[in-house]
This record gives structure tokens, sequence and C-alpha cells, in this order.
């Protein structure tokens, strides 16, 4: 029987590591367990926040930057989870720090923070896109390396400049999407809910809905 008791899901999440450490589950079933009960423990903190009547019709969870589900959270280095939560009556979005080797607590301890807007303050949901500068410099960088010392590197130094060519297209060709959702103030908001990987079925599902509830 699944749990929604938040500090019961917060020692489940514990006992993960110890098993893990002493082979009691492969790194596989481990990272499907942890992301599991994180989302489950994301999930019920949403929960008892929720007004009388309010349920989740659907959510989406992504991390910043790889834009990926929580698949392999523990083989990188601290990035931000975001969990979306539409409900019948808002739209939630929990931020927390996701670091390697720690157990997710949702609270102060990993930088929680839970943020809501209701439909009536939302006006749009608008589509935007950023170069992926980050990628291009690196892609470029190898590039410059592999051209400098081509003489020297005769058979990494064209695997360099193809490699980074390649990169720096990526960047190009496949620039970072996301939807802002835009609110009824004209000011811009300073932390504005923003929906990422929305190519991913969950991010287009939780936009469906939303928008036939912006209609309505």
């Amino acid at each position: 029987m699944k749990t929604t008791n938040i500090k019961e899901l917060r020692e489940k999440i514990a006992q993960l590591y110890p098993k893990r450490d002493i082979g009691d589950l492969t790194e596989k079933v481990f990272q499907r367990e942890v992301t599991v009960q994180t989302v489950a423990l994301y999930r019920a903190i949403i929960t008892e926040r929720m007004a009388e009547g309010e349920t989740i019709e659907c959510e989406h969870h992504t991390i910043w930057t790889h834009f990926r589900l929580m698949s392999s959270i523990l083989r990188e280095t601290a990035q931000q989870a975001i969990s979306l939560f539409l409900t019948n009556r808002r739209l939630y979005r929990l931020q927390s720090t996701i670091m390697p080797d720690h157990p997710a607590t949702a609270d102060s301890r990993d930088n929680t923070s839970v943020d809501e807007i209701s439909f009536d303050h939302i006006h749009s949901l608008k589509k935007k896109l950023q170069i992926r500068v980050g990628e291009m410099l690196v892609g470029a960088g190898f590039c410059g390396i592999g051209i400098v010392f081509f003489d020297w590197l005769e058979i990494t130094g064209p695997v360099l400049v193809g490699l980074g060519a390649l990169g720096v297209l990526h960047s190009l060709i496949l620039p970072t999407r996301w939807i802002e959702v835009e609110t009824v103030d004209s000011s811009p908001a300073i932390n504005p809910i923003l929906i990422y990987a929305i190519q991913k079925k969950s991010a287009k599902e939780l936009v469906r809905r939303l928008r036939e509830k912006l209609r309505n």
C-alpha cells in the first residue's frame, strides 16, 4: 500500500541508501526506487497544501538543466528538480535541490520551495527559446583545442574538432525551448513558472489541460 505520509516517505527514501551500499539493491533498482519515492514525497507535500475538494489532475517532473525525468539523478552533480502539479483549482510548482548521495527531504535541507498560482491569475502561456550558449562554448573549445594541437594529436585532434563542431551545431539547431506561465500582472514575474521539456508526454498533457482551463 502506497503511503502519503511525508515523514514515512522521507524515511523510506533514506533507507534506500544503506541498502544500496551493502548490495541489497542494484544500482538500477535503487535509481528507480529513489525516483519513485522522491516524486511521491513531492506529491505528498503538494497534497498537504491543497484545499478540501481539490485534486491533482496531472503532473510533470524535470531536472534542470538536462530536461529529463528523474531517472539517474544520483549520477549528476547538484541539480534542481522542478515538479509541476495541475489541480482542478490551480497550478503548483515545487523546486528542490538534488544532491548526489543525499536523500531528498523536500524541506529547507534541500532548499525546497513551493509556489502556486490560481487560474484567474494566469494571463497566457508563452513559448520561448534560447540558444544553448554553454554547449556552444564547450563545442567551440573542443574545436579550438583540436585545431591548435592538431599536429600533435594525430587521432584525438580530428575527433575533438568533430565533436566540437557537432556540439556547436546541436546548440544552434536544437535550442532550449520552454513555456512561461504569464500572469495578469503587467510587470514581469520575479520567479515565473516555467514548463521545461515541453516535448515530453507529461508536459504536453499539462499544457493542454491548462489551456483548456484558461479558455473556460
